[in-house]
């Protein structure tokens, strides 16, 4: 399974900085009200309360569907009311977390899709939109505020909050340099 990569990406989505490396050598843990696994056709669907965890990873959905094609590359979607997902980063006391209304990854081409009221948090750091994507391969994230094809849930805007990096204040060092700005010559 790599519910790993499913929740790495997502980690992923709002900032580069790498999930806890540890966990993906833990045990994937899944708990759910239900398992239905259809061997013929390569699905299992976990529904009800399922709960995922492997080490400090752990996500939250209703329902999480795994389909699986004949190469053994895997499509996973999770339904929530939210889906949720928390995941503590690597060599740091900070943890990621966010949640959709729906996560969809393709380990084939490695790409994570949050749908419907997507928000990622990493600290004081947010990305919200309607939909959220995340290209591994590329590192590449989009966020729109609309699913494509479709209305808007929110209003058609998307929302980023940095906050600055904290200052450093070394002794006998004084702030940096102010900007100069030229004055505009020759309008009036």
């Amino acid at each position: 399974m790599r519910i790993e990569a499913f929740l790495l990406a997502a980690v992923l989505v709002a900032d580069p900085a790498w999930a806890e490396k540890a966990d993906r050598d833990k045990e994937i843990v899944v708990g759910a009200d239900r398992l239905t696994a259809d061997d013929a056709n390569r699905v299992s669907t976990f529904d009800g309360n399922v709960v995922i965890t492997q080490g400090t990873m752990r996500m939250t959905a209703n329902k999480v569907t795994v389909r699986e094609d004949a190469q053994r590359h895997k499509y996973y979607v999770a339904n929530g009311s939210p889906v949720t997902f928390r995941q503590k980063l690597d060599n740091s006391e900070e943890w990621m977390e966010g949640y959709a209304q729906r996560a969809e990854f393709d380990d084939l081409n490695d790409v994570l899709r949050l749908y419907d009221n997507a928000h990622v948090l990493r600290s004081k750091n947010e990305i919200t939109g309607d939909y959220i994507t995340y290209d591994m391969r590329r590192e590449l994230a989009e966020v729109t505020g609309a699913t494509p094809g479709h209305a808007s849930t929110t209003g058609g805007r998307v929302k980023a909050v940095i906050q600055p990096p904290p200052k450093k204040d070394a002794p006998g060092k004084e702030g940096a340099p102010t900007l100069q700005l030229k004055p505009d010559e020759g309008r009036g």
